[in-house]
């Protein structure tokens, strides 16, 4: 085998990979914050809500959660754009990310809600609640702590999934890697730092959620009397 590894190149296009990764984390923090908020709503009219809008949620999770992700950026992005509808591939990663994570967080914290036994539901009936204080205070908090873990790895699988908005032309991490590598002809090079970066993207992203984990869920056991 005659190849060379190189890695020292790579000090030259630093600020190209740092300002991809400022973009991944960026891209996942909106997508994560705005998925979770509308995945919640729906999961919230999916579980409460009349017939038809629970036929609506329905058809959107299943729309979503069955087509590609790449297929869906390319629809907003090109798609849109062929009928007259300009979309920035920023504001179409963004979008794309926040409907794909409301899909799958749908599902999630509907199940979450439907494991909340019934018998708190009737007595917060019993104290006069309105429906909206029993799912916001007594509902929703219990169901996004019993499904936490599968909603840390779903976000851990959305911030991995921006790399694929390198394909409609975001300059995130694995776009600028796309790019040192097509002027350097070192991928193997690239691809392995980049790779280590996002392990460590992982790793700090899932330490960032137990530590809200820890301080969130202690302090409601806290203040709910026993």
């Amino acid at each position: 085998m005659s190849y060379q590894f190189d890695f020292s190149f790579l000090y030259d296009y630093w600020p190209d990979l740092l300002a991809g990764m400022r973009l991944t984390i960026g891209l996942s923090v909106l997508s994560i914050l705005f998925g979770f908020i509308f995945g919640s709503a729906c999961a919230i009219a999916r579980v409460h809500g009349g017939k038809t809008l629970r036929t609506i949620v329905g058809c959107y999770v299943d729309l979503v959660r069955n087509t590609p992700l790449v297929v869906q950026a390319f629809w907003l992005f090109f798609g849109m754009a062929s009928m007259g509808l300009k979309i920035g591939a920023f504001w179409a990663a963004i979008i794309t990310l926040v409907i794909n994570v409301g899909a799958y967080t749908t599902e999630i914290i509907r199940a979450g809600l439907e494991s909340i036994p019934r018998g708190q539901k009737e007595a917060a009936d019993c104290l006069a609640l309105r429906r909206w204080q029993v799912i916001l205070y007594i509902e929703l908090p219990q169901a996004v702590e019993r499904v936490y873990p599968a909603l840390v790895s779903q976000f851990i699988l959305m911030m991995l999934a921006t790399s694929i908005m390198s394909q409609i032309s975001v300059e995130e991490l694995t776009g600028a890697a796309y790019g040192i590598q097509s002027m350097t002809f070192r991928g193997f090079e690239v691809y392995v730092v980049v790779a280590v970066i996002y392990l460590v993207l992982s790793w700090l992203t899932r330490t960032m959620f137990e530590v809200i984990a820890r301080i969130a869920f202690t302090r409601r056991r806290l203040r709910t009397p026993l």
